[in-house]
């Protein structure tokens, strides 16, 4: 099979579109032919060696395809199936992803274990399957699991236009929340305000903690929190008192100034959020296949330009996600 490794880490250029030896089915897997999968931030981490993994190595954590072949003990599906793959592997506690502590999703095809093969409703393109498993995973942790986000609260949003930022939002619209999102791009806040959203604010050349004070009369709720050091000051001057910052990442660096005082002062909840689990992936995938939320794709890219799409992920340049069209 035709399929995207890398041999060592750097930039776009260790991208290798290569013949690999196709996968076969161990017990209780699922063997997949893959119509498409999506980029996240997580392929470029890794790809840079952050974390280094164990080489040659198929990034990819999302896809979404037609069931090829069933190992033994595979219950409820069947050759020829419309499938989408959750990509969050649960260890207890611990919570694994496709495409970094396994090989991933980028190559024609894959073999998954059972339990993270998911039947695809006929009305889901693979396109759009592809492109919201771990973005929407994820974002559902943080508001509804981990933040227990309700109706008409105000939250404040980083980055529209980024995966996970993007999801966040939808699903924010679809509990019936206010919105308050930023970029650094006008076009995209323009786009914002046509999908919904309430307030928006260029992080760029804007205030947003004043945007953010004036629009709720005291601050937001709840503070999506990806970025790190280059807003999380900004995070905690922007949260109301009695608030929750809900965190998953940091894409500007992991290790900014603590502002403790903020945490006491403010009586503030931060709440670290990771992947998802099953019930999480259930709970987002509910939501994308009733239509309460659109799932944004930015742009395709066949799989051989991967590094084409891997450039302009890393520039920033996408609105939603970019997606894989496989095969050819």
């Amino acid at each position: 099979m035709k399929a995207v490794r890398i041999h060592e880490d750097g930039g776009p250029e260790v991208l290798r579109y290569e013949d690999v030896p196709d996968p076969k089915p161990g017990a209780g897997e699922v063997l997949i032919a893959l119509r498409a999968a999506s980029l996240n931030h997580l392929d470029i981490w890794v790809r840079r060696g952050l974390p280094s993994v164990p080489k040659p190595h198929i990034l990819g954590a999302d896809g979404a395809g037609v069931v090829d072949a069933l190992g033994e003990g595979v219950d409820g599906l069947s050759v020829g199936d419309r499938v989408v793959i959750n990509p969050g592997l649960e260890h207890g506690a611990r919570i694994s992803v496709v495409g970094e502590h396994t090989d991933g999703t980028h190559c024609e095809l894959i073999a998954m274990p059972g339990r993270q093969v998911f039947p695809l409703d006929e009305g889901l393109s693979f396109e759009v399957a592809a492109a919201f498993p771990l973005v929407f995973e994820t974002a559902y942790r943080m508001l509804v699991t981990r933040a227990g986000l309700r109706e008409r609260e105000w939250v404040l949003i980083w980055g529209i236009g980024g995966g996970v930022a993007t999801a966040a939002f939808e699903i924010a619209c679809a509990l019936g929340a206010r919105t308050i999102v930023t970029s650094g791009s006008d076009a995209k806040l323009e786009h914002a305000r046509e999908w919904g959203a309430d307030v928006t604010v260029n992080h760029a050349d804007g205030d947003v903690v004043s945007a953010v004070r004036e629009s709720t009369g005291g601050g937001a709720d709840v503070v999506v929190e990806t970025v790190g050091d280059a807003t999380w000051a900004r995070s905690l001057a922007a949260v109301a008192p009695r608030g929750r910052v809900v965190v998953c990442g940091a894409t500007s660096g992991p290790n900014p100034p603590a502002q403790l005082h903020r945490f006491w002062w403010k009586q503030l909840d931060v709440l670290g959020s990771t992947m998802g689990t099953r019930e999480d992936f259930l709970g987002a995938y509910d939501l994308v296949r009733s239509g309460r939320v659109r799932v944004h794709v930015d742009r395709m890219f066949p799989l051989s330009e991967i590094r084409a799409a891997h450039e302009r992920l890393e520039a920033g340049e996408q609105l939603g996600k970019i997606v894989l069209r496989i095969p050819e």
